[in-house]
């Protein structure tokens, strides 16, 4: 038969089954320690669960018995754990995933807007780099506010941009690692983003789903308008370290986001590298 009872310390009402009769815990209410009663005693009041409370007798039974397992076995606390933490992983990797979809989409408004693709790294007349292409999708992320501010003649860490340079953008911010841009462009011969001539949707003739646009890596860069990237080389030599257990995401230029594992075939990873090598992808 359930015990109906109130809190001495909050006055919420409660409904358990008998089993637990004289066993004590934290209230679900207010979290100070009771002892659910056997028989009617002083400082409780018995009464039926408040109607439309919005918590039924069942589940304010669970919290009420999570609590007291608790209490009585510490240990329960150390086995949620990896459940909790599992749970906290996938939600930053949907975040970063996310992210990296918001980037796609700005490169292709970018190129839209513009006939190609942004360069990986602007660079001055006598090819000095001076900031991130991040920089360029600015007005394609809703910070047109920035981008006009931004002296587009001047480095990312002159007195001009510093400052602008030290916002912080979620979307170029992994919640795994924050604090650094974590988004790079992939660079180099025969890459997405191969410096000295911009390209068009056309120029992928490996296909917009077999060529890779961003990697999602773990990076030391003190700024998401600082000019980096990563070589097509370096991703020949397999996935780069990322921030997430297993492996990394990547963004292919079709704007589709991929978690690849940090075991994946070195040679799939440089043919999905590649923008015309005409080589074979397969499953990954």
């Amino acid at each position: 038969m359930p015990i109906s009872y109130s809190c001495p310390h909050c006055g919420k009402q409660f409904s358990v089954a008998d089993q637990f009769a004289g066993q004590s815990g934290p209230c679900a209410g207010c979290g100070q320690t009771i002892t659910i009663p056997g028989m009617p005693m002083a400082g409780y009041k018995y009464a039926p669960p408040a109607a439309g409370s919005g918590m039924g007798g069942g589940t304010v039974a669970l919290i009420v018995v999570l609590g007291i397992l608790v209490l009585m076995c510490p240990c329960g606390i150390a086995l949620l754990l990896p459940a909790v933490q599992a749970a906290r992983e996938a939600a930053r990797r949907t975040s970063s995933a996310n992210n990296l979809k918001q980037i796609g989409i700005a490169i292709h408004n970018y190129h839209d807007t513009h006939g190609a693709y942004p360069p990986a790294v602007v660079t001055d007349a006598n090819g000095t780099p001076l900031y991130s292409g991040r920089v360029l999708l600015l007005p394609f992320i809703e910070q047109a506010t920035i981008y006009d501010q931004w002296d587009k003649s001047a480095a990312w860490d002159s007195p001009q941009n510093i400052e602008l340079s030290n916002i912080m953008l979620k979307v170029f911010d992994d919640p795994s690692a924050q604090g650094h841009s974590h988004y790079e462009f992939v660079t180099g011969p025969g890459a997405m983003f191969e410096a000295g001539s911009p390209h068009k949707f056309g120029d992928i003739t490996d296909g917009l789903a077999n060529t890779i646009a961003v990697v999602e890596m773990r990076t030391t860069n003190p700024s998401w308008a600082a000019p980096s990237s990563v070589d097509i080389n370096q991703l020949a030599a397999g996935l780069p370290q990322g921030n997430h257990p297993g492996g990394g995401q990547i963004l292919l230029a079709d704007g589709s986001v991929r978690f690849v594992a940090q075991s994946i075939n070195p040679q799939t990873l440089r043919a999905l590298a590649t923008r015309k090598a005409g080589d074979s992808v397969g499953g990954f």
